[in-house]
């Protein structure tokens, strides 16, 4: 018959197992992953500040929470590689199961990790929306353009995740001694953004609708409506704010200024050119830079972001 302490190590090294199996399938990377603490449940890890191809793909932030009844996950990272080193650092920690993962959003470096968790039998949970961009050409061609310039740590084994939830409305749920909101932002940074709040310890993951100490990723994105996301998140008595990419902080308000500032700055000029039919390599080439051009991903990301911000404003004026 097992005792206590023996039920325990086996069950220890059943999930450490799982761990190292999990590690053995995808190609190693040689990326350091630091995990940094930032309260009693809370910890994240933190990409490099560059584009997506950098790094070996680990260019955005994920996160986990150890509520004494299991773990929770907040985004996947870019790669299964990733994702499965993420797992030998939680298990360092403990050996509590991974029972949920929150997606922030459905961009490639926050989802190719998610049959980590999938096969590992984590409740997937995402944004509405998330199904119709998973089965999308669009889908399909950024995971055959990773599987190229991120191979081989994105390849032919690499798979789209389908979420077991979707989510359309903020909600809350508890797991252990941790409560969580999780807050549905609709069409902000992408077709669909998450956020999640945890208690008792007052830290949000924001995902990517902040960037921290590089240039914000703009693509698709409802400039407007990520501004107005901005100006309603509630960041009153937080102790930490750990935003989509770039470190954890405790001035949660400072920390939003960067992307809030950028993405006003962008809409600014790139508005006023269009209501003065003003073409936008002028109109680019007119504007004054100089309180961005020095932060990462400036010069792969910036003339891209202001064209496509360009294109959404001339949308907006002709009411479509």
């Amino acid at each position: 018959m097992l005792t206590c302490n023996k039920f325990f190590t086996l069950c220890f090294s059943l999930l450490f197992a799982q761990a190292v199996a999990a590690a053995g399938k995808y190609a190693p990377t040689s990326v350091d992953m630091e995990v940094r603490q930032v309260s009693e449940h809370v910890y994240y890890v933190e990409g490099a500040a560059g584009i997506a191809t950098d790094n070996e793909g680990f260019i955005s932030n994920a996160g986990f929470v150890i509520t004494g009844d299991g773990v929770v996950i907040f985004d996947s990272l870019g790669t299964p590689s990733l994702a499965s080193k993420l797992v030998s650092k939680i298990r360092e920690l403990t050996d509590q199961p991974i029972r949920k993962v929150i997606v922030s959003h459905f961009h490639a470096d926050h989802i190719y990790g998610l049959q980590v968790f999938e096969d590992m039998g984590a409740e997937i949970s995402a944004p509405e929306g998330a199904q119709k961009y998973l089965q999308s050409e669009a889908a399909k061609e950024r995971l055959e353009e990773r599987q190229f310039s991120l191979d081989p740590w994105v390849n032919e084994s690499t798979r789209l995740v389908m979420p077991d939830v979707t989510v359309s409305k903020s909600n809350t749920f508890t797991m252990g001694a941790v409560s969580f909101t999780i807050n549905y932002m609709g069409k902000a940074h992408s077709d669909g953004d998450l956020s999640m709040l945890v208690e008792p310890d007052r830290v949000l993951f924001s995902g990517d609708i902040i960037f921290e100490g590089r240039v914000p990723f703009v693509g698709s994105a409802d400039t407007k409506n990520w501004l107005e996301t901005l100006t309603r998140l509630e960041t009153g008595g937080l102790t930490a704010l750990i935003p989509g990419h770039g470190p954890a902080s405790t001035s949660p308000e400072k920390t939003i200024s960067l992307t809030r500032a950028y993405l006003a700055y962008l809409r600014e000029v790139m508005g006023a050119a269009v209501d003065e039919f003003i073409p936008f390599d002028e109109a680019y080439a007119e504007a004054d830079w100089s309180r961005f051009d020095d932060l990462p991903a400036f010069e792969e990301g910036n003339r891209i972001n202001a064209y496509q911000v360009y294109l959404s404003m001339e949308a907006e004026l002709l009411g479509q």
